[in-house]
C-alpha cells in the first residue's frame, strides 16, 4: 500500500493533479503508523484505536514515543513546533484542495505547481525528519519488525563474546546451546525445518524436496510389503 501511494504521488504531481495533496498526507500518516506501532509499549500502550485520528496527533505521539519532546532545548523545540506546523498545513491545503477525500466545492481553481510542491516538501521534511531521529535509536528486538542486519553493533557484540554448541536430541531436533561469557548456558530448542526457514530458504526449498522423494519412497516400500 505504501508503495501504491507514493506512485500514486508520483503520477498525479506529474499530471498536474491535485490528488497528489492526498497522497502526500497519506504517507505521513502511514509513516507515522508504522513508528508508532514499532515504538509503543504494549504494556502502555499510547497507540490510538480511532482509524481517523488526526494528523497532527498522529505525528506528535510519533514524536513523543522518538522521545524527541524530552529534549531540553530550545531551538530544538522551536524546530518541533515548526515540523507539527507543516503538518497541521499539510492537513489544511489536502482539506481544501485534495481531489480523492475531502476536496471542497467551493474551491474554484486548481493550485499551482508550486503549491502542490510545496505540500509533497513538507511531507518529505516531516518523514525524513521522524526516520532521521528513529535511525539514531535501536529498537527493541523483541518487538521490533526491523531485520536482523539493523542491529549490526550488537550482533558484532554477541559474536565476540557468546559461543555456539549444537548437539541432536533422539527426536532429530537440533539444541543449540549459547554459551555466554560467565559460563552460563542458554539452551534453545531448534527443529530443522525452523532452522533452515529462518537462515536459508533455498536450502529449506532443497531439503524439502529431497524429504517429499523419501517419503515417497518410504510409502511405495511399504505398499510392497
Amino acid at each position: 500500500m505504501l508503495q501504491q501511494t507514493f506512485e500514486t504521488l508520483e503520477r498525479e504531481f506529474n499530471d498536474e493533479n491535485d490528488a497528489c495533496i492526498d497522497a502526500a498526507k497519506g504517507l505521513v500518516e502511514c509513516a507515522c503508523r508504522v513508528l508508532i506501532e514499532e515504538l509503543d509499549d504494549p504494556l502502555a500502550p499510547l497507540k490510538p484505536n480511532a482509524t481517523d485520528t488526526p494528523l497532527g496527533q498522529l505525528v506528535g505521539l510519533a514524536t513523543r514515543l522518538l522521545g524527541l519532546g524530552a529534549v531540553r532545548h530550545r531551538a530544538f523545540s522551536d524546530l518541533i513546533k515548526q515540523h507539527n506546523k507543516l503538518t497541521e498545513t499539510l492537513r489544511v491545503l489536502r482539506n481544501e484542495a485534495g481531489t480523492v477525500s475531502h476536496g471542497k466545492d467551493g474551491f474554484i481553481t486548481k493550485l499551482s505547481i508550486h503549491h502542490r510542491g510545496s505540500a509533497m516538501l513538507a511531507a518529505d521534511a516531516i518523514i525524513t525528519f521522524l526516520h532521521e531521529a528513529y535511525l539514531e535509536r535501536e529498537p527493541d528486538p523483541v518487538r521490533t519488525f526491523e531485520p536482523y542486519e539493523r542491529f549490526e553493533s550488537s550482533n558484532v557484540i554477541i559474536d565476540e563474546f557468546a559461543s555456539l554448541r549444537a548437539e541432536l536430541d533422539d527426536e532429530g531436533s537440533l539444541t543449540v546451546v549459547v554459551v555466554l561469557p560467565e559460563g552460563e548456558e542458554v539452551p534453545l530448542a531448534i527443529e530443522p525445518s525452523r532452522l533452515l526457514f529462518g537462515i536459508d530458504r533455498e536450502a529449506y526449498k532443497a531439503v524439502l524436496n529431497a524429504c517429499r522423494d523419501a517419503k515417497l519412497t518410504e510409502v511405495q516400500e511399504g505398499k510392497i510389503t
